[in-house]
């Protein structure tokens, strides 16, 4: 992470609709396995999806439940709670020119392989 992007830290709901289908491409198979935890500046524990562009750090602000929730009430993802094929060519098609879109979505596949073993 570069310390000097600004950090902002909301609710899914808040973030521009462009972000969000952007976190569903780099998440396709929901977000509650990704939360961090992180203490906020009232001295509290938060829950949150860690997302990075290129101009800025998000922390979106979510419990578990409301990660599967949002997966679970969004018509983008299928009962199994995975970004559906069609969404999911929308979203590369409309992001591709995006590099940090590109390089989060093959860490996810490596992820994603690494669990296998």
């Amino acid at each position: 992470m570069n310390i000097s992007k600004p950090r902002v830290i909301k609710d899914f709901e808040k973030l521009d609709n462009s972000i969000q289908e952007q976190i569903k491409l780099v998440h396709p198979e929901g977000f509650s396995q990704h939360l961090i935890t992180f203490t906020n500046k009232d001295g509290m524990l938060v829950s949150a999806l860690p997302f990075e562009t290129d101009e800025k750090y998000y922390l979106v602000r979510m419990t578990t439940q409301q990660a599967e929730d949002i997966i679970s009430d969004d018509d983008d993802y299928d009962d199994e709670g995975v970004l559906k094929d069609e969404s999911r060519s929308e979203f590369e098609d409309k992001y591709a020119e995006l590099d940090y879109i590109a390089e989060n979505i093959e860490d996810s596949d490596s992820d994603d392989e690494d669990e296998d073993d």
